[in-house]
Formats: C-alpha cells, structure tokens, sequence
C-alpha cells in the first residue's frame, strides 16, 4: 500500500471541517430536542454526502498539488472513496441495531438525538485510537493484515448465514454487566442522563442507553477498522474516511428510521463486500506459497505475475477493481431491496415502538 506524508495543515483543515460541522449540527440546528422531519433529514443527509465528496476532492488536489503526481493523487482518492462507502455502508448497517436498542428502551425520539451525539463522540475517540494503533501495528508486524483479512473473511460468511441481528437487548450480558457496577434508575428524566436520589448521583435510562449504544460502536469497529486497512494502510485516508462516515449517523438514524424496511438486502451486499476485502487482504500469502510451490527460481508466465502482483504492479488495477466491487455489491442489495419486498415488518413495529 502507497502511504505518503500529510503536511500539518491538512490535518488541522479536517479537524477545523469536522469542528464546524459538529457546532452547525449542534449548536445551530438541533440546539433543542425535536424530532427531524423527514425533509430535514433528507437535507441533511445530502449535506454530509457532499462534504464528505467535497473533501474527497481535497485529498486529490492537495496530493497532485503536493507530490506533483497526479496518479498518486487519483489513486488517494479513489482509496477514500472507497473507504468512506464502506465504512459509510457498515455504519448504516449498524444503525438498524440501533434501531433495536432505542425500541427495547422505547426511548422517545425528541431524546434519540442526545444519545446519538454523545455516542459519535465517544465513537470519534474510540476510532481514532484503534485507527493509529492498528496502522502502528500493520507497519510493525505486516502479517497482522493477515489475521484482518481471515477475520473479515469469516465475518462476511458469519453475515450472509445468519438471518437475525446480532444484538439481543432482552438477553444482553453487556446491560447486565453495566447496570451491576453503576446505578440506573428505570424511567428517563427529560434528556439527562444523571438525577439526584437521596443525595447520590443516580444514571437514568437514558444513561444505559448511551453506554450500550457505545459499547455497541466499539463492537462494530472490530468490524469496520479492519474492513478499511484492507482498501489502504494510509492513516490519513483511514481516520478521514472513517470519520466522515460516521459524522452524519444522526441524521441517517432518523431517515433510516423511516426506511429500515427497505433496505432489508444491504446486509447481503455488505457481507459479501466484507468477504471480498478479507480475500484481498489474504491474497499476498496466497501468492507467496505459490511462488514457494513453483520455486523461487521459476520463470514461469504465473511465477512472473505472482511476483509482479507482489512488488504491486498491478496497485491501480486492483484500486479499480475494489472500487467497481464494492459500489456495485452495495448498489445491487439497494436496488434489490427496493425491487423485493420483505419477508416480516419487524422494522416497521420498531419504528411505531419509537414514536
């Protein structure tokens, strides 16, 4: 993988992107709790799509500006593409377990809004933490990415057997492990998470309800993270693709609430995505047995290829080819969810357990 230095600038210009972002969010347009009309969430929606595209354009004038190379610099950004509808697919997969939290808790939805913005905020920690360790340890131990790939591989095949969702609140070790060690009371009070009861600070329902939806994200990083250092181990492109992807949950979680039903077949399309990515990672220690098998002197046409594929020859034929896979795998599961209806209307009782 191609990995290039960033000038300081460029990291303080996104952090400055997602620090407005944040503030215009929250402090102009959701300043008080409301539920988003679906126009506003549409709105929305477009808008965090056409930053996230806009600084996909950045990347590509900053990196030909820069390097002068403007094929390195198409190649960064095909590589943040490609990331941000990943991770940006994988996040709205996540949601509908979010869906299923908020229904068991029937968490009103003008207080949804708290909850989502403190835990992206605790996800923005948590993924940068696990980003720059992970990069840390593929560039220490590069067989690691073997490890991520065989993990994605039996994800994505976990994913295409498994027709429930993963998380079952009703029978969930992690709420009972969080409501032993810190006192929750049973009801909400307004959108606070912490009441006063006989002088202690007590956590109200809402509280649980943040630790599980932040235990829940760290969950789906185990996924997503290695899903991205299959597409590139730069870390720049890896935090900003994935930071992007995760800044405009809220608003996708209310226009999910609206549409869960119709992406029933996204799931589909994102395990085979995952599968891809985990083969791909896999496929250099597949070339090197060969090239073991064939013998290290051999000159043979697939000897030739192997070793050419090794020294990444083919690095913009394989960009080309991820970027065709994954956009056409996650465009046929929404064209195909829209085509065929549902099985069951469980998404549409949990969105009627949240009004």
């Amino acid at each position: 993988m191609t990995t290039i230095d960033y000038p300081f600038w460029v990291w303080a210009f996104f952090f400055a992107i997602v620090l407005i972002a944040l503030f215009v969010d929250i402090g102009i347009v959701n300043r008080h709790s409301h539920v988003p009309s679906r126009k506003e969430t549409v709105g929305w929606s477009v808008v965090w799509i056409s930053l996230a595209l806009l600084f996909n354009g950045f990347i590509y004038w900053q990196v030909g500006t820069h390097h002068g190379d403007w094929a390195l610099a198409g190649t960064k950004a095909k590589e943040f593409f490609i990331g941000y509808l990943v991770e940006l697919s994988l996040s709205v997969d996540n949601l509908f377990v979010f869906l299923l939290i908020f229904s068991f808790f029937k968490v009103p939805r003008k207080y949804q809004h708290r909850v989502l913005f403190w835990g992206i905020m605790g996800a923005l920690l948590m993924r940068m933490i696990m980003i720059f360790a992970g990069a840390e340890l593929v560039e220490r131990f590069h067989w690691i990415i073997y490890i991520f790939g065989a993990f994605l591989l039996y994800t994505g095949i976990k994913m295409f057997s498994n027709d429930d969702e993963a998380f079952d609140p009703e029978n969930s070790k992690m709420i009972n492990a969080v409501t032993r060690y810190i006192p929750i009371t049973k009801q909400y009070d307004e959108s606070n998470f912490t009441i006063k009861i006989d002088g202690k600070t007590t956590g109200t329902l809402l509280l649980l309800v943040l630790i599980v939806v932040e235990l829940s994200d760290l969950m789906f990083a185990v996924d997503s993270i290695p899903a991205i250092f299959g597409i590139t181990t730069d870390k720049f492109i890896v935090y900003t693709s994935n930071i992007f992807a995760i800044l405009g949950l809220r608003t996708f979680f209310f226009l999910l609430a609206d549409l869960a039903d119709r992406f029933h077949l996204l799931k589909f399309g994102l395990a085979f995505v995952l599968s891809f990515i985990g083969v791909k990672m896999l496929l250099p220690l597949l070339a090197e047995g060969l090239i073991m098998m064939l013998g290290d002197g051999s000159n043979s046409g697939l000897a030739v290829f192997l070793r050419q594929y090794l020294h990444h020859d083919y690095k913009q034929a394989e960009i080309n080819i991820s970027l065709i896979v994954v956009v056409g795998a996650i465009a046929l599961s929404v064209i195909l969810s829209l085509i065929i209806p549902p099985k069951k209307d469980s998404f549409k009782e949990m969105e009627e357990d949240l009004t």
